[in-house]
């Protein structure tokens, strides 16, 4: 059997994706996720220009060679275009293989390691008691946690309050990206306040979580992680900007709250210091982004030596391919932590059909072969790439800041 057709597919239905569909010589058919939020085009055009060429007459059963073969063939390694690039690619084969089996993917990984995937999902507010309100409605549905977000008090456009229905948070599209501002003192003061309302509505029976999104520096981090205490967070992501690792020693040293990184990193190289010395107790790195299963699974057998778990990024930036592949590592490795699941805006149901399911806070990704997502071509046609960016932020006194 030979891959005999690559082609790129870009859509938008309620959001900018990006599929990779790969054809072989015995009819089988694979499809990746390859979208890169806010960069689409690139990584479309990395993989159309430079990698399906490569792709035709291989035999698709050589899913560590042809990933060898991308990486170090390009000799430009790493970064988020290019490893989003590879990562399709390798769910594409891995979902090939899982249907050539007649197996699910997990089956192909060693088997099923629990019988469900704990999630979370996304509450937030304008205000802590919209915010309490959304959190309600999640408790309602059975989630087992919940990640926590509210606007900042005299902070304009808070990062992870949505603007319509909890799946998105950037704004509609545009030809320039939105700005917002940013004042750490006063999120310093505030975020406490939001777990300590949580937690006397609602007690310590759920797992709250909560995005710093890179905005402090080492010591205010740390000092946010001490201020929680208290409150028992799962965790706080990102509390300072990932490149730096060596940052997180600061934050180690001051507070026993769980931290948890990743979201924009792509490589295993990216993680190895927060994960060999022990600074980070999730790994949110995302199949999508970081060379797909087979590089991810190298990842979290690294986490695993050193009592690091997975976390893995699953924003709805990630279309539902990337999110069952993601369900089918975080079933079969044995360090899984918890997974992201923000869901998906219609139409993209029309455009995704998936075999996953949610249930008391767990979810499943299906029995069916291959990584059980079945994309419609024709559906995905209606639906053309809208010019979309992702936000910006300044500080209050106009120079810029991590958004």
């Amino acid at each position: 059997m030979k891959i005999t057709d690559a082609r790129v597919v870009v859509s938008s239905p309620g959001r900018n994706y990006v599929t990779l569909v790969l054809e072989t010589s015995d009819g089988v058919v694979g499809v990746g996720d390859a979208t890169l939020n806010g960069r689409e085009l690139a990584v479309a055009s990395y993989l159309r220009d430079h990698v399906c060429p490569l792709l035709i007459g291989r035999d698709p059963a050589r899913i560590e060679d042809t990933w060898q073969y991308l990486y170090k063939g390009a000799y430009w390694r790493r970064g988020p275009v290019g490893m989003t690039a590879i990562a399709a690619v390798d769910v594409a084969l891995w979902d090939v293989k899982g249907k050539v089996a007649g197996l699910p993917v997990y089956e192909l990984l060693g088997g099923a390691s629990r019988s469900g995937v704990m999630v979370y999902g996304h509450a937030d507010g304008h205000d802590v008691p919209e915010l309490l309100d959304r959190f309600a409605e999640y408790l309602e549905q059975g989630y087992k946690a919940v990640r926590i977000q509210a606007a900042v008090p005299g902070v304009a456009k808070t990062y992870g309050v949505s603007v319509h229905d909890g799946r998105i948070y950037e704004p509609a599209n545009s030809d320039r990206p939105e700005e917002g501002s940013w004042e750490s003192s006063a999120y310093l003061d505030f975020a406490p306040t939001v777990f300590e309302a949580v937690r006397e509505r609602f007690g310590f029976g759920v797992h709250l979580l909560h995005d710093v999104h890179h905005r402090l520096t080492p010591i205010e981090a740390a000092r946010l992680g001490r201020a929680l205490e208290p409150y028992r967070p799962f965790w706080i992501e990102d509390a300072t900007p990932a490149e730096d690792q060596s940052a997180f020693r600061t934050i180690r040293a001051h507070t026993t709250t769980p931290l948890a990184v990743g979201e924009v990193l792509n490589s295993i190289w990216d993680v190895q210091t927060l994960i060999t010395e022990r600074l980070i107790d999730y790994v949110r790195m995302s199949v999508s982004h970081s060379g797909g299963i087979s590089h991810l699974r190298k990842v979290y057998a690294l986490a695993e030596l050193f009592g690091v778990r997975s976390g893995a990024h699953g924003a709805g930036d990630l279309s539902p391919i990337a999110h069952a592949a993601a369900l089918h590592l975080d079933l079969a490795i044995p360090n899984f932590g918890i997974q992201e699941y923000m869901g998906h805006r219609d139409p993209a149901g029309e455009v995704f059909r998936s075999t996953y399911s949610f249930a008391d806070g767990y979810m499943h990704p299906g029995d069916v072969p291959g990584i059980g997502v079945e994309f419609d071509e024709a559906a995905a046609a209606r639906f053309p790439y809208e010019p979309r960016y992702l936000p910006v932020n300044r500080r209050l006194d106009g120079s810029m800041h991590d958004w």
